[in-house]
């Protein structure tokens, strides 16, 4: 890299010096320099693309030769016979896939050749076996589709999976080798939606650009709506158990024979339409603002799981923070107690009035009374600005998911039958056969209604739930409970996109 006047002056000094040796050794040097200069000039480096056909037919339309060098990565391109004409074509180029990014290959082009393979009497799941096969160089003699493609934008939507998927286990998807697993609870995002009924999506944070095929949320929603089964939770019934003014919820047992009901304006609600069949939910990220209302928190469980033992112990933990509800009855008040403490007493008729106007977000009757947790109840605790703690049924949970309330959904699950025996072996129910709420040790039957009561409800109702907490050990459960609610208040989370809008 030295500039000519100096190697001319090194040249000089070394003659001066008689250094014969070294200038022999510079001279080598400049000569192999220029040498390498020469080869390096008469290299071509341009792409070897592979000759032209010598027996073009003059009469067919115009075609490209492409080549793509594919190594383990799939093309990313799907084809399909086209039923008029045909020919094997294009159907769908995968958004940041091999094909995408060459820019070469669109959504129409006919295939005549692959690696001077004719493909014109094949079937496209033979050309497709062709393609997994190859490695390295693919050449593509193509026909170009005559129609302009529209060009797609980035997706810059995201969905929540509401169920699993597995395109292996899917007989209706063109290409399972497209098509993207998730897990329930999985953030995606969209990339492409042309398609009515398969999207592109990839997981939301994969490096990988490369997308893959979902069912599209109408064709999932249509076959799933075909398929399900016609299982449903029966109505579960009011007990009256309560505890020190802390009952604050209606713990249901299939043994009494009360009704509960919920009623809430469910056209406010985000999922009035869709919420029975779990497909996708569109979200978007948030994050609690310091002047922000807090957000609900719904416990959700079956009766004898510990739910609202671990409910005390957040109250007790700070009184200031946490709040519960205050429910209305319509029963006499007795002389210990006090109006909007243990409940706030009113009449039947106004209650039934309030039922009417939807004011309520569950209610139920017990013993010729009415019982019920109102909207108003919660608004009131969440405007003492505190957080409040809501224990509904699961099939209120979908009423509640609003832009006001925002609520944040953890499902209290007992651990497996054994343990479940083991850890509540001396421990008591409260029975709902009574007035007193008096306590009783559990039963086998008790422990089986659990268990199935639970498996229900996580079956139906758990793509509605943000959290799952197995409460095997009381402390440990009450921990993890816990640091969920400090990481509520402190981190960025998913939710649906219409609560960032009001």
């Amino acid at each position: 890299n030295k500039s000519i006047g100096q190697s001319m002056h090194e040249l000089e000094k070394l003659q001066r010096e008689g250094k014969e040796a070294r200038r022999d050794r510079w001279l080598v040097s400049q000569i192999a320099l220029l040498s390498v200069h020469d080869t390096v000039a008469q290299k071509n480096y341009d792409p070897v693309l592979p000759p032209m056909p010598d027996d073009i037919d003059e009469e067919e339309d115009s075609v490209k030769i492409i080549r793509l060098v594919k190594n383990r990565e799939p093309l990313g391109a799907t084809i399909k016979r086209d039923e008029h004409t045909g020919a094997i074509v294009v159907a769908r180029i995968m958004r940041g896939g091999a094909a995408d990014r060459s820019g070469l290959i669109h959504v129409g082009d006919e295939l005549r050749e692959v690696n001077g393979i004719p493909v014109d009497d094949k079937k496209p799941e033979e050309i497709i076996h062709i393609l997994a096969q190859s490695q390295g160089a693919i050449t593509f003699k193509i026909i170009p589709s005559v129609k302009e493609e529209t060009p797609s934008k980035e997706g810059k939507m995201f969905i929540r999976a509401l169920f699993d998927y597995d395109p292996n286990e899917d007989k209706a998807i063109p290409c399972k080798e497209a098509g993207l697993a998730f897990r329930k609870g999985d953030i995606l995002q969209i990339m492409s939606q042309d398609d009515a009924t398969w999207w592109q999506a990839k997981h939301e944070g994969d490096a990988n650009p490369r997308a893959g095929l979902i069912p599209s949320k109408h064709f999932q929603e249509r076959r799933f709506a075909l398929r399900r089964p016609e299982v449903q939770i029966q109505p579960l019934k009011i007990s009256n158990r309560k505890s020190s003014g802390f009952r604050r919820s209606f713990r249901l047992s299939r043994k009494d024979k009360k009704t509960n009901k919920s009623m809430y304006e469910c056209k406010k609600s985000d999922q009035y339409d869709t919420a029975d069949i779990p497909t996708y939910e569109e979200v978007a990220k948030y994050r609690r603002q310091p002047n922000d209302k807090y957000r609900l928190v719904v416990l959700v469980g079956p009766v004898g799981v510990g739910l609202n033992e671990l409910k005390r112990k957040l109250l007790i933990s700070d009184t200031q923070h946490y709040g519960v509800t205050v429910p209305h009855t319509t029963r006499a008040r007795r002389s210990q107690e006090s109006d909007g403490v243990e409940y706030i007493f009113i009449s039947k008729h106004l209650f039934e009035t309030d039922v009417q106007n939807n004011k309520f977000i569950e209610y139920g009757e017990y013993k010729n009374n009415y019982y019920g947790t109102s909207l108003d109840s919660v608004r009131s605790v969440l405007a003492k600005n505190k957080v409040c703690l809501l224990d509904v049924q699961p099939h209120t949970v979908k009423h509640l998911r609003t832009y006001e309330f925002k609520p944040f959904v953890i499902f209290i699950k007992p651990p497996p039958l054994d343990r479940l025996r083991e850890t509540r072996k001396n421990a008591k129910i409260i029975s709902s056969k009574d007035d007193r709420g008096t306590a009783k040790p559990f039963t086998e039957e008790d422990f089986q209604e659990m268990i199935k009561s639970a498996q229900l409800m996580e079956s139906q109702y758990g793509h509605l739930f943000d959290k799952v907490i197995i409460n095997d050990d009381l402390a440990t459960a009450y921990s993890e409970l816990k640091a969920t609610f400090d990481r509520l208040e402190t981190e960025t989370f998913w939710v649906p996109v219409s609560w960032l809008h009001s």
